[in-house]
């Protein structure tokens, strides 16, 4: 064999090799030379936390997180107040939280940290748990070795913008400076305490300087996300307003499914890249609820029947804070009790029954009816979603049974939202433009 014939086929061994162990890492960033932000739901292959493996039973571990959508709930109705395109890879992640939240990697401080945090749409701060925190998981971000770190003075503005308990010191008889620390609750049933920081956020290939973030020092409960929380609410504290013109107040996101082993989904940011034949409906601003993204609900359908339900069951009210919103923390799709039994009562009508419940579910049947099954339509101003058949039943994998995935929000004296959760917008691209005021929906594959 010639001298330059070993060398070709030498050369082409070491490129097969090479080109199945990229083929094995399927957890590889998926970047294709764009700024790239994976999302990973934390039961994935790709959770970066050795999850256990998760029931045997999908339908029993959606009952697992959806059983704290309650409190999720409640945590919703206190809040009273040219480039490539940049792709944040998004993932599944309940397998370790043990809630149904996505996860996104970004990079913390100079030189960067890597760090996992939860999407919050309903959320404006960013917070994470810092070197030396009581009650937080091993991942911890160390300030100290971040040379573009630095805390933020009682006397900045950012201060009084935090929501949760100030806790300021003072010098003498006056106001005072020094750091500014603060309590907050998340979730209905866990709080933590941290100090208000400045640092770099990285974001695929961009960086966002002196983001002001929440650098825990201790908490309590069981909600609080391990590696912390991005906030992409509306507030001055979120993502959209921290980085000014940088993404036009635009994003978007796709949700794959909680089966999802990779990182599938993806949160794109700023208008480059987003779908252009989308239909859209407005997006409705609540002082009583700055942080939350209302939509008009005027209506639901199952199969071809419009459900008859009172308007003030599903419209907008400003001084109430009733209406519709759109959640990523939320598991599964909740009305408040009469809309949700008039929806619930007509799907029966339309389905064999006998029923029984599960969980959250109060609608479950044989599966194998399920393929008279009526679809779900949730009608807005200016905008119909059909939910694929996918978003609107649970299955379970140990008996031939389906359930409704929807259900009632809590009965209390704050029960007056519907949620648009995440079960139901898994595999759908979702887009808020708030400069626009107006919120698209069109149907994607993330898995």
């Amino acid at each position: 064999m010639a001298i330059s014939n070993i060398a070709t086929y030498f050369l082409f061994i070491i490129l097969v090799i090479s080109t199945s162990a990229l083929a094995l890492d399927s957890c590889a960033s998926n970047s294709n030379g764009n700024s790239d932000l994976s999302v990973i739901h934390i039961y994935g292959k790709c959770s970066p936390f050795n999850p256990p493996k998760p029931s045997s039973s999908w339908i029993n571990t959606v009952i697992n997180m959806a059983s704290k959508d309650p409190q999720r709930l409640s945590y919703l109705s206190s809040l009273v107040v040219s480039k490539k395109p940049t792709v944040v890879p998004i993932a599944p992640g309940q397998q370790l939280f043990n809630i149904g939240n996505y996860v996104v990697r970004i990079k913390m401080g100079t030189p960067g940290q890597q760090m996992y945090m939860v999407l919050d749409t309903s959320n404006d701060a960013a917070w994470v748990p810092c070197s030396g925190c009581v009650g937080c998981s091993s991942t911890m971000f160390a300030p100290t070795t971040s040379s573009t770190y630095g805390s933020v003075d009682c006397s900045v503005p950012e201060c009084t913008q935090v929501r949760g308990s100030l806790s300021c010191p003072t010098i003498g008889s006056g106001s005072g400076s020094g750091a500014c620390f603060f309590n907050q609750s998340y979730g209905g049933d866990s709080s933590f305490y941290a100090t208000l920081s400045r640092d770099s956020l990285g974001l695929a290939n961009d960086v966002i300087p002196n983001y002001a973030f929440g650098c825990i020092s201790s908490v309590s409960g069981n909600s609080i996300p391990p590696q912390g929380l991005l906030g992409l609410g509306r507030g001055s504290m979120s993502l959209m307003s921290q980085s000014g013109s940088l993404y036009s107040g635009v994003f978007s996101y796709c949700l794959p499914s909680f089966k999802s082993y990779y990182f599938s989904g993806s949160l794109k940011l700023g208008p480059v890249g987003q779908p252009q034949n989308i239909k859209t409906t407005p997006l409705l601003k609540n002082p009583r609820r700055p942080s939350l993204y209302y939509v008009n609900l005027t209506s639901v359908s199952v199969g071809k029947v419009q459900v008859p339900i009172a308007p003030e069951q599903l419209f907008f009210n400003p001084n109430t804070g009733a209406g519709t919103v759109i959640d990523s923390g939320t598991v599964i799709t909740r009305f408040v009790q009469p809309a949700y039994d008039a929806i619930r009562d007509e799907f029966r009508k339309q389905v064999k029954g006998p029923f029984s419940s599960l969980g959250a579910f109060d609608t479950c049947f044989t599966s194998p009816n399920e393929a008279g099954a009526p679809a779900i339509t949730l009608h807005f101003e200016g905008m119909d979603l059909k939910l694929p058949m996918e978003n609107t039943l649970i299955h379970s994998s140990a008996t031939p049974m389906a359930c409704l995935a929807i259900a009632a929000a809590p009965n209390n004296v704050n029960s007056v939202l519907n949620v648009i959760a995440n079960l139901q917008q898994q595999n759908l691209r979702i887009l808020f433009d708030t400069a626009n005021s107006r919120v698209g929906i069109a149907r994607e594959v993330c898995n």
